[in-house]
């Protein structure tokens, strides 16, 4: 008996040593989901990924853009695919730390369901207003905002998302009350903020950078720990006194629970080769990003951490899916 046992865990440790190379992966196309639309950062980051990695692996890395219900519908079909290596996808924020205390009936379990690869990358928010906003300051808003409660108005892209997050956090911290104004995406609240029709926003630094440098919009604050190098002069939510105003939205490469640990290694030198490439560097600074790697490990650490901070915000805000 004691040698069967014995002869069983042998099998078992050549089992769990076998490379990736040794299984032959990847020797077809992968397919890589994104599960939001075509154009947007995710779908962007994605294709700009899949290129070196095709390069890598010498196979076809195919976007598969299944986007929906805040990204759960992609989120899902990642999680419900084979764990083979041949299908990953895109790990965003929302649909791994939020979506499961916003939602409440997810059909995938972010940490049961899916195995990280690697963080690509972390990106704050920054707290912007019309130019002729009467509000130049943080301490500006607060003060409106106790003085005329529930009429100060803010933009979002949607229930749930990184807009509505900061500034439900900011209002937590602050002990103010604004009332959200949500839109079917960052762009359309950023337009009618630009209008002059909403008080405030919270953007992400990509799309509220060109305006800020334009003129059509006035920076007030970011939410990293510290100033961006593109907004030197912007100071953080810490530096004024709210150092729990601390937003970073994160995206990186997922693949199904189950995967071989070899071919999620294999994934993961690839994709941190690929975070080596000056031009994807250089794409992530321009943005300003924080830029991630590492290893599955790290990253899961990360999403375990989110989603302790961001459910209680998201229980006291009372906040509810569209």
């Amino acid at each position: 008996m004691l040698q069967s046992l014995t002869f069983v865990a042998v099998i078992l440790c050549s089992i769990t040593s076998v490379s990736a190379e040794e299984i032959g992966y990847p020797s077809k196309p992968i397919t890589f989901v994104v599960p939001y639309g075509v154009g947007g950062s995710a779908d962007q980051r994605a294709r700009q990924f899949g290129q070196k990695m095709s390069q890598a692996f010498k196979q076809p890395v195919i976007i598969d853009n299944k986007a929906g219900a805040g990204g759960n519908i992609g989120t899902e079909f990642i999680s419900r695919a084979a764990p083979d290596g041949y299908t990953i996808g895109m790990g965003n924020f929302a649909p791994l730390a939020i979506n499961k205390t916003l939602f409440g009936n997810l059909r995938y379990d972010p940490e049961r369901d899916l195995v990280p690869v690697m963080l690509i990358e972390k990106g704050p928010l920054v707290l912007v207003v019309h130019p002729s906003s009467p509000y130049k300051s943080v301490q500006d808003i607060i003060k409106a905002a106790k003085a005329r409660p529930g009429t100060l108005t803010f933009s979002s892209g949607g229930i749930g998302g990184t807009h509505q997050l900061s500034a439900e956090l900011f209002k937590q911290s602050a002990g103010i009350d604004m009332i959200h104004v949500p839109y079917k995406s960052g762009a359309a609240g950023l337009a009618d903020l630009m209008a002059g029709s909403v008080d405030l926003m919270f953007d992400q630094m990509y799309s509220a950078v060109p305006g800020i440098k334009g003129g059509k919009l006035r920076p007030l604050a970011i939410t990293s720990k510290k100033r961006s190098p593109l907004l030197p002069e912007v100071p953080s939510f810490a530096e004024l006194g709210y150092p729990k105003i601390e937003v970073l939205n994160w995206q990186g490469i997922v693949a199904p629970k189950g995967t071989p640990k070899a071919i999620v290694e294999k994934l993961n030198k690839a994709a941190n080769e690929a975070l080596r490439d000056p031009q994807i560097r250089e794409i992530l600074l321009s943005q300003g990003n924080q830029i991630g790697g590492g290893t599955p490990e790290e990253f899961s650490a990360l999403i375990r951490a989110e989603s302790e901070k961001w459910s209680p915000v998201i229980k006291t805000a009372n906040m509810r899916p569209d």
